[in-house]
């Protein structure tokens, strides 16, 4: 079986849990399965605490289609979307999309995206990320710097993938050179948006905006 993420996931992938895997149809390949998503029991903190399933989508690769989607279909940071262009170099840096979209007044802006794909809930909170990242560092800063001097708008995305967390924020604990990052690059003008996802085993849909605190 193929693991098509490259977190830890050590809080998902336990003995006994529930997933979901797809046959890969390439004869050549030395598994032959991809894992797809994972069933997460939670607890949920109330007076009478009860046990919930959660389905975690656990593809990589997916955040990056579904923010595609989302930003063609999002006018309240995209009133209207001129160019979408994905895997976009600037220097030696490297972003997930660039983007022009003109607003209601017609002015022409220009945005750099770099999305995140989040798989950590704790008590219905989500955390990015799941293991020290310091490729994602890296993004952030290029990021913030690129703010600061007003050369792009600036966008991190984070895709959630689950529904129903109360809100993110980074993982300290986890790396907290990372959560310093990215409150400096909120306070320099780049826009932090996390947005959660409804989950199937066959689908991973981009639906509402959730709290970000940093």
């Amino acid at each position: 079986m193929h693991v098509k993420n490259t977190g830890r996931c050590k809080e998902l992938l336990i003995p006994n849990s529930l997933v979901y895997l797809e046959e890969s149809g390439n004869p050549a390949r030395k598994t032959k399965y991809d894992l797809i998503a994972v069933e997460k029991v939670v607890t949920e903190k109330k007076v009478r605490p009860r046990k919930k399933k959660l389905l975690i989508n656990m593809d990589s690769q997916a955040p990056n289609k579904v923010a595609s989607e989302w930003i063609h279909e999002n006018k309240k940071y995209f009133p209207k979307l001129t160019l979408l262009k994905p895997e976009f170099t600037l220097g030696d840096s490297h972003f997930d999309f660039y983007a022009e979209y003109d607003d209601k007044s017609n002015f022409h802006h220009k945005m750099l995206i770099e999305v995140k794909g989040c798989t950590l809930e704790k008590d219905s909170i989500a955390f990015f990320p799941d293991a020290p990242t310091l490729r994602g560092l890296k993004h952030v800063k290029e990021l913030t710097l690129l703010a600061k001097r007003s050369e792009y708008e600036c966008m991190a995305l984070i895709i959630v993938q689950m529904k129903g967390c109360k809100y993110f924020t980074p993982n300290r604990e986890t790396h907290a050179d990372f959560a310093d990052a990215l409150k400096e690059a909120k306070s320099s003008g780049v826009k932090i948006i996390a947005v959660e996802c409804y989950v199937t085993p066959e689908t991973l849909v981009a639906k509402e905006e959730i709290e970000v605190r940093v």
